[in-house]
């Protein structure tokens, strides 16, 4: 992948950046507890996890019917929001983002976070130096990124092909695919690397193996 060409690199937040998937797994397992269901593994919540999240629940047996899907979306960002400083950057986040900057790349995070959530924990970890803008969604149910993507990409106004988006998952690529920007995946995130392997873009294992 020549990385010279691109001019604006867009990335993921949960799973690419930050390592939330231990996390994740375990809140939809003290879900599952509470309902007297059994638990999972992390490697059964990376292959079954997708988007929108609302399919990813119900391939786990949880009813998502609208009055419970409500439930289900509270229950889980609330007890998310109580352990998220549980979570850190990966170790190569950081390092990538400054390689980035040194190369003169802007970059923005394009997230399935809510706005302000993801503003918040940007600033804690004090990286958001590092952004031209941080794009969430303004709700708490983690549908889809496509919209804000479309949106964004028209505000950076750069040819097909300058823009770079990193993420974690078969949506990420799908969202790059209907912007107009290139993809790369890493496999170590929220999906196992055989449910990426449809993607028609570079997988890489970490970050670290870009420079």
């Amino acid at each position: 992948m020549d990385i010279k060409k691109y001019k604006h690199i867009i990335w993921d937040w949960n799973g690419t950046l930050f390592n939330d998937i231990a996390l994740c797994c375990d809140i939809m397992n003290t879900i599952r507890k509470r309902r007297n269901m059994p638990q999972i593994t992390l490697e059964k919540y990376r292959s079954v996890f997708t988007f929108p999240v609302k399919k990813y629940y119900e391939k786990l047996g949880l009813d998502v019917s609208d009055a419970n899907w409500e439930k289900l979306s509270h229950e889980f960002i609330n007890d998310y929001e109580r352990r998220k400083y549980e979570c850190i950057l990966f170790d190569d986040a950081l390092p990538t983002l400054e390689k980035f900057a040194e190369l003169g790349k802007t970059q923005s995070i394009l997230s399935a976070y809510s706005q302000h959530t993801l503003e918040e924990i940007v600033a804690k970890f004090n990286i958001d130096i590092h952004f031209e803008k941080l794009v969430g969604l303004d709700n708490i149910y983690a549908a889809s990124k496509m919209d804000n993507g479309k949106k964004w990409m028209g505000e950076l106004r750069h040819d097909n092909h300058e823009v770079l988006l990193i993420g974690d998952t078969v949506h990420d690529y799908e969202v790059a695919a209907e912007i107009g920007a290139d993809c790369l995946l890493i496999s170590r995130g929220h999906q196992v690397k055989e449910n990426l392997a449809g993607c028609n873009c570079t997988i890489l294992d970490s970050l670290s193996e870009i420079f």
